[in-house]
């Protein structure tokens, strides 16, 4: 099979594309990747979105950081603005494949694929993300908690091209963290994967947000989790109830990284992990990016 092949010269022309059956590509690090492993065939037709400037470059807006669609892992990780109010973000963004897909691979194509095992889906959710999606109908705004619908499946029409992505900058006392259980430091995808977004006032927990990552359909926040943490000091025993609020709510899957047994295990100390790296962060403590290097080689 034959794939047809433009390049859109505005945002419009990409829709009108998109309208017409076509699928977008950027860095094509999902897409490409995912063809020549033979998971999926690429689509008959695809537009090109790469030279849109509208979609790149990273700003702050009305007390939110904007991501054009076509921001780079490597840009994200990097922007100082990220590591010090959305660090959460950063771990992900830092350990997202290798270097070569983090210069490529954008954030959009990213949320797009819509992964259960993608590193920046749990930050994003627990920061309070949204995404700019443009259609043939106009334009609308979609939590990032609200996009996912299954593995590789988002609730956007196949007419509508995610734009930006929105994420809040977060109340004082806030610490947020992503850590991934992993084999490797490099070319690894999250076999089980937690994010935290804690605030503290007067060293109560006054807010949290957990998300599991790898250990359900889709990246979720798990309240019950959030619930155990509240009103807390944030110390070990809180962590761990929460933690074990995590994996009681998760639902994995056994597959040639790991069993569903494993996993579920693995989600108590991945989520403490989380968890303890963002209250420290809250408390002003420097706990260093990315947070799921100090679990290699530990899972106590």
């Amino acid at each position: 099979m034959t794939t047809a092949f433009v390049t859109a010269a505005s945002v419009e022309e990409a829709v009108a594309a998109l309208a017409g059956g076509a699928r977008p590509v950027a860095g094509g690090t999902d897409l490409v990747v995912g063809a020549r492993q033979g998971k999926s065939p690429l689509p008959e037709s695809l537009v090109a979105i790469h030279r849109l400037e509208a979609l790149r470059g990273i700003e702050a807006v009305d007390g939110v950081l904007r991501f054009g669609a076509l921001a780079s892992h490597e840009e994200i990780a990097d922007h100082p603005v990220v590591l010090e109010r959305l660090t959460a973000l950063a771990d992900a963004s830092t350990i997202v494949g290798s270097h070569a897909t983090r210069a490529q691979g954008t954030l959009g194509g990213n949320v797009m694929n819509a992964s259960p095992a993608m590193e920046t889906g749990g930050p994003l959710i627990c920061l309070g993300a949204t995404v700019t999606l443009h259609g043939s109908g106009g334009v609308r705004w979609v939590a990032v908690a609200d996009l996912f619908a299954g593995p590789g499946r988002t609730t956007a029409g196949a007419d509508e091209l995610l734009t930006a992505v929105d994420v809040p900058l977060p109340a004082e006392g806030t610490g947020s963290s992503y850590v991934r259980l992993e084999y490797r430091r490099r070319m690894e995808i999250a076999v089980v994967g937690a994010t935290a977004a804690v605030t503290l006032e007067a060293g109560t927990v006054t807010d949290a947000r957990i998300a599991i990552t790898a250990l359900a359909p889709t990246i979720r926040r798990v309240p019950e989790a959030e619930t155990a943490l509240i009103g807390t000091k944030g110390d070990r025993a809180a962590a761990e109830s929460a933690a074990e609020a995590a994996a009681a709510a998760s639902a994995p899957i056994s597959d040639v990284r790991a069993s569903d047994g494993y996993r579920r295990a693995m989600a108590v100390v991945i989520t403490r992990r989380a968890i303890e790296a963002a209250v420290a962060r809250a408390r002003g403590e420097v706990v260093p990016v990315p947070a799921s290097s100090s679990a290699l080689g530990d899972v106590s």
